[in-house]
């Protein structure tokens, strides 16, 4: 039978003194709270007071660092973008400082560290992070090889420029260029590398030799490529991604402002599509060997070059030159019109007027034929 509910709640009398034992164990819990609390106060208070002591020692123990000028030789590199820990990392990687804190220490504490320049410094290993800072904030210090492509140049030229502001020889970069598989030419150029090493300004190390030079020009291009999807927007466009860099190649000579390069790019494929002779004086100077210029003669005209197009009907067959950023865009977004002649009318302003028909382009010529007439140009 069950127990009466009344009954659940009840307890049996706790008899005498009971209220006296409750009141010293609680007395007894109370002690060791308290004790416990000065333990933990105690344990906070010393590891409180070690953490004081790594700041003081931290304060008083700088960061290892080496003493004096160093010995032996090494070219440290400061690339673009380097923070003063990039730099110390790379200090630290050539044994010059004996650690990086102490490099960044020494730079936060000069604020003419911030003018470090990018490029080559020739340092010594094992040096102090005074000494090492000395030398990257001397600009007499920087080994500096600056080489600048312009837009338009052909290899040739290229070639030429780097044999002036390098130390090695026109033919032993011409050597390189003999074997293009080895510098990273995509497969579309077919082992021709006209038009693909790129235009820009380039820092040459001091240790770069001809391959790695010529190679970095071509992963420059490659960058571009990529930036630009080269690849995928020449198939839309039904053409090659070689055959794109040739026309590319082609705006670059022939436009001289931002607003005409992508009419020039219509003009081309304008004319491949009726199909016509491109006629550009630009492929003809590549032929004879000449560096632009205006005009061409009747002499020109008649060569007997693939690059010949007032000879022979549709692209040449490499690149002339090599285009920059701006030309290989418009070859791949040609604007929308129904042009399929431009001139420049004026070389010495660079004023270029596009037709639709043949008429308005004779036009357009006798008023590149006044200025002709004018010029020494011509």
């Amino acid at each position: 039978m069950s127990e009466p509910l009344s009954d659940l709640g009840t307890e049996p009398d706790p008899g005498p003194g009971t209220d006296r034992k409750r009141r010293r164990r609680r007395a007894g819990y109370g002690c060791l709270a308290v004790l416990i609390a000065a333990v933990v106060l105690a344990g906070g208070a010393f590891f409180a007071f070690n953490a004081g002591v790594d700041v003081i020692r931290d304060q008083f123990n700088p960061p290892e660092d080496y003493s004096g000028s160093g010995s032996g030789s090494v070219l440290v590199e400061v690339r673009d973008g380097d923070a003063a820990s990039d730099i110390a990392a790379t200090l630290l990687a050539e044994d010059v400082v004996k650690s990086a804190e102490s490099f960044t220490d020494a730079a936060a504490e000069d604020p003419d560290s911030l003018g470090i320049q990018v490029g080559f410094y020739p340092m010594q290993r094992q040096m102090s992070a005074e000494s090492a800072l000395d030398i990257l904030l001397d600009p007499e210090n920087l080994i500096q090889s600056t080489v600048t492509f312009p837009e338009g140049w052909s290899v040739e030229q290229i070639v030429a420029q780097l044999a002036k502001k390098t130390d090695f020889s026109r033919k032993q970069y011409e050597k390189v260029l003999r074997s293009p598989d080895s510098i990273g030419l995509p497969a579309y150029a077919q082992n021709n590398p006209e038009g693909y090493l790129f235009p820009a300004t380039y820092q040459i190390s001091p240790e770069s030799k001809p391959r790695t030079v010529l190679s970095s020009m071509v992963a420059r291009y490659m960058e571009a490529a990529s930036k630009l999807d080269l690849a995928p927007k020449s198939e839309s466009l039904g053409v090659t991604p070689q055959e794109v860099m040739t026309i590319a190649s082609l705006i670059q000579a022939e436009a001289r402002f931002d607003e005409d390069f992508a009419k020039v790019s219509r003009v081309i494929y304008n004319r491949l599509e009726q199909p016509m002779a491109l006629q550009f004086d630009s492929t003809v100077h590549y032929a004879v060997g000449r560096d632009g210029g205006v005009g061409t003669s009747a002499e020109d005209r008649r060569v007997d070059s693939p690059y010949n197009t007032y000879r022979f009907p549709g692209l040449p067959p490499t690149p002339i030159a090599a285009p920059g950023e701006q030309a290989i865009e418009a070859a791949l977004n040609p604007a929308d019109g129904p042009w399929l002649y431009f001139v420049t009318t004026n070389p010495d302003t660079g004023e270029t007027k596009f037709a639709e028909g043949y008429r308005e382009h004779l036009t357009n010529k006798a008023e590149f034929e006044r200025w002709c007439a004018q010029s020494d140009n011509c």
